[in-house]
């Protein structure tokens, strides 16, 4: 992905700059940066529910993406940045590369492909405590020609023993000619920063991409939709991560107590669609039991998200078969 920022000269010459008597200009951003600080865009990719997420989240220092034991959990590239002293790496975790069976999977690959087409380096995960597979296999097709640095990571190291590991290292060499194989484990963050170094030596010098102090280029209103999303998808059964999907329709402010020297609470309106009435009967509970303790879970995840309290008005709505709605598709932001 190419940046283009301006030239000196054109800062000279920019509205904002003004020259006082000593010939000195002001109101110029000033360097913060060394010549030969590196940044640059990093895909993640691999068939879903191999550790993406998880890995993300690490990598930045923490929680940007949601992770689920539950297949596709990521709908969307969502950005991580992570800060280092001379290098600034931008992560795409992309959604799960599948075969995709509706409307939906179809706009999910498409997004797997548009973020492989302006990176400077893709991140290949493959799980340690699986064998290498059909879909591994598709992946790393798609990944030929490709010609940026490749690096193909053995996630979830942790759960694996060092027999199988060292196995599952010989089987992703057979795959394809990779910059480097590095065995990792985001839960306990072992060869994160071994993985941090190597991503970083292969970006172009550039300034950095983001301000130097931010993690993520996610909007609030898709964090909190994120948030909530993680909490109804504990303990569910197979088919509803696919069929859930969650909007924030309104976050409004509460106006302040007299004398209320902290921020007044939000309400924030949610809508958590699904496709079927038997989906919403699951949602919901006996008694609404289940849609309480969704809230509960997801009021703490918010809450420390915002750093403020929030009341959450979670309305579970069914929008039938919405994954292959092209409306309600766009609706939704897909």
């Amino acid at each position: 992905m190419t940046v283009r920022f301006p030239s000196d000269d054109e800062l000279m010459d920019g509205p904002n700059a003004a020259e006082d008597a000593d010939g000195n200009f002001e109101g110029l951003i000033e360097r913060d940066w060394d010549e030969d600080f590196r940044a640059g865009f990093i895909a993640i990719v691999g068939r879903p529910n191999v550790g993406k997420s998880t890995l993300t989240n690490a990598m930045v220092g923490e929680k940007i993406a949601i992770t689920s034991m539950r297949p596709e959990t990521t709908r969307h590239a969502v950005r991580g940045v992570v800060q280092g002293d001379d290098y600034q790496l931008v992560l795409v975790d992309t959604p799960g590369y599948h075969r995709p069976r509706t409307l939906l999977g179809q706009r999910l690959n498409d997004e797997v492909r548009e973020s492989l087409s302006s990176v400077d380096a893709i991140l290949f995960c493959l799980p340690s405590d699986q064998k290498v597979g059909p879909g591994d296999e598709f992946i790393a097709r798609q990944l030929r020609g490709i010609k940026v640095p490749i690096i193909a990571v053995a996630t979830k190291t942790d759960i694996a023993g060092k027999e199988r590991v060292m196995k599952h290292l010989i089987d992703i060499d057979k795959l394809g000619d990779w910059e480097e194989i590095i065995p990792v484990s985001a839960v306990k963050g072992e060869q994160i920063d071994v993985l941090k170094e190597q991503l970083a030596k292969r970006m172009p010098l550039s300034p950095p991409l983001y301000p130097r102090d931010m993690t993520t280029d996610e909007s609030r209103e898709v964090m909190i939709a994120e948030l909530i999303r993680e909490a109804a998808l504990e303990g569910v059964r197979d088919e509803l991560p696919h069929s859930l999907a969650v909007q924030v329709e309104e976050i409004v402010e509460r106006k302040k107590k007299p004398n209320q020297n902290y921020p007044a609470m939000l309400d924030i309106h949610v809508n958590l669609y699904v496709e079927r009435d038997s989906q919403k009967a699951i949602i919901i509970g006996k008694g609404g039991s289940r849609l309480k303790h969704v809230g509960m879970r997801a009021r703490r995840e918010v809450e420390a998200y915002l750093n403020r309290r929030v009341y959450l008005h979670l309305h579970v709505r069914t929008a039938k078969d919405w994954q292959r709605d092209p409306k309600m598709l766009g609706k939704l932001g897909f």
